[in-house]
């Protein structure tokens, strides 16, 4: 997986991944959907207990419209992480589908 971002272990940052959806070849809107993130040991799946909460960023000044998920990872965060290297999933709750994507790494020194 390709590395996101490098977070030190003492910082509390928005891990981010852009998430994008479309319907007959055009952008759709998806901050209404739930949206959560899961950092789990690279080659592993997350599992039930993974996810995390997580919120949505949107870039309108790009075209398409940029959505991103953000997840607050760090002591002060919705998760804290110890040193090392994890891959991160986003887990987008719709209706009827629930799409569970590979984000990309992220290093915690």
């Amino acid at each position: 997986m390709p590395l996101l971002c490098r977070v030190s272990s003492l910082a509390t940052v928005y891990v981010k991944s852009d998430i994008t959806d479309k319907v007959s070849g055009l952008s759709v809107d998806i901050t209404g959907d739930a949206v959560q993130a899961a950092f789990v040991a690279p080659g592993t799946d997350p599992d039930v207990g993974d996810w995390n909460s997580a919120i949505w960023q949107t870039d309108a000044t790009t075209t398409p419209t940029t959505y991103t998920a953000c997840c607050l990872v760090g002591p002060a965060g919705v998760i804290t992480l110890a040193k090392g290297r994890y891959e991160m999933w986003v887990k987008v709750t719709d209706s009827p589908e629930v799409p569970v994507l590979p984000a990309g790494a992220i290093e915690v020194f």
